[in-house]
């Protein structure tokens, strides 16, 4: 009786000594996802029904529109914009400037274009750089109901398309500006997007020729729209798009932002979507896919084509509860990644994923992260099938650099790595991509 007392005694310690690290590792997760449901309470309606009102106030905020007026025109609403983010503390706000001739279809005049950035300072030395971002310009249809590029000053007050995205903005901010973040954020306002993704363009094409290390781009346009032309409602689920293919960094991003929603805001569904973008058209997250770094966009479950693009796009057609939930969970997104670790390597200098078949059968991943590990929790594997929306498990691996499944194949599945930081929050995943053939060249002649 005693032995039996003894034998299961000694189970339990041993079951205690191998799962205490993942105890504690969940332990500091959960102080993690409690900070970052602290930040989202902060969300204001108040605060984003304000915004959106006085950004619709402008009239039209159409590219070519005035730019001198007090109160009309993108330039007056470029001109508040610029004081509402000076007004938040720890911000640096830049007017990123540019000068565009007559071209195109679309920019029928010489103009002006203003995109407004405004940065908090992170602390990582290598520049980690988040950008969050929405389009303050707008754009409406004649009277006659078709795009006359040339009627600068139609009423277009574009509260949904894209005040809500702005006015989110300008929330995450004011909540974020004061926390100590790891990376830097951008909160970008773009112009020119009705005109073809130019601001945005221009921007991505700067940070790309200057190696900006930009480890995520997410882009906020119509997030306040409930009801679509046919009647149904639905404001409880946000659609999320991300590039191909599966393993892609987009993806991965999109799948972060799944994650994370839904441990900090159980009754919203982020449905992620499965292609750059909606069918023929683009967003502001576009031109940074195209440069080779993560971008997603986050719109709401039902569009209203028959209010947008018109003067009917106003405040009174939205629901700011709606636009406040999606803020809150790309706040706590952003806030997330801002705060986290740095991401591991998995690719080694050479080019070559850091994947082996141990002794032919085993799968053997390995990584490389340069940190200070009394910085960090520890790293975090996951696993699912090739095929798999989602991941379908995790393994916590302690500190070490390496990580091995007995038996298992290293071609039937996806793997990935992260890393959790001491303060429970984890970064991005890091894919164990299968790097593409490249077709062969010899040297011949031939036989005849």
């Amino acid at each position: 009786m005693k032995k039996s007392v003894i034998l299961v005694a000694l189970i339990f310690m041993v079951v205690v000594v191998f799962a205490s690290p993942e105890l504690k590792a969940r332990e500091v997760e959960a102080r993690g996802i409690e900070f970052l449901k602290k930040a989202i309470e902060q969300v204001s309606d108040q605060n984003l029904s304000s915004s959106i009102k006085t950004l619709q106030s402008f009239k039209t905020r159409n590219l070519l529109s005035e730019q001198k007026a007090v109160n009309f025109g993108i330039g007056a609403a470029r001109r508040w914009l610029v004081r509402e983010f000076q007004k938040i503390p720890g911000l640096e706000v830049v007017d990123d400037g540019y000068f565009l001739t007559k071209q195109g279809r679309r920019i029928i005049k010489d103009t002006e274009l203003h995109n407004i950035v405004a940065i908090k300072k992170g602390q990582s030395q290598e520049e980690r750089l988040i950008i969050v971002n929405a389009h303050y310009d707008t754009i409406a249809v004649s009277r006659d109901g078709k795009f006359n590029y040339e009627d600068v000053n139609t009423e277009a007050p574009g509260a949904n398309d894209d005040a809500s995205g702005v006015a989110a903005l300008l929330e995450m901010a004011r909540i974020i500006a004061p926390l100590e973040t790891e990376a830097t954020i951008q909160f970008i306002a773009f112009a020119g997007e009705e005109q073809g993704l130019v601001g945005s363009t221009l921007y991505a094409q700067k940070m790309k020729q200057q190696r900006k290390n930009i480890e995520a781009v997410l882009t906020l346009d119509m997030i306040a729209n409930i009801e679509d032309g046919l009647g149904y409602v639905d404001s409880t689920r946000v659609r999320v798009f991300s590039e191909d293919p599966n393993d892609s960094l987009s993806r991965e991003l999109a799948r972060y932002v799944r994650r994370t929603a839904q441990v900090v805001l159980p009754h919203f569904e982020i449905e992620l979507i499965f292609r750059s973008d909606r069918f023929g058209r683009g967003g502001d997250h576009t031109p940074f896919v195209l440069e080779g770094y993560p971008g997603i966009r986050f719109t709401e479950a039902r569009e209203n084509y028959s209010i947008q693009h018109t003067p009917m796009d106003t405040i009174d057609n939205l629901s700011v509860s709606y636009c406040a939930d999606i803020t809150r969970l790309t706040l706590a997104s952003v806030l997330s990644l801002a705060c986290a670790p740095k991401a591991p390597e998995v690719i080694s200098e050479r080019g070559v994923p850091l994947l082996r078949r141990g002794q032919g059968y085993d799968a053997e991943l390995s990584w490389v992260w340069n940190g200070n590990k009394k910085e960090i929790s520890g790293f975090k594997i996951y696993v699912r099938d090739t095929k798999a929306p989602f991941w379908e498990r995790s393994y916590f691996a302690g500190k070490g650099d390496s990580f091995t499944f007995k038996n298992v194949s290293i071609d039937n599945l996806t793997f990935g790595v992260s890393v959790i930081g001491a303060n429970g929050l984890e970064s991005l995943i890091s894919i164990y991509r299968m790097p593409g053939r490249r077709q062969a060249e010899y040297v011949f002649q031939e036989l005849k």
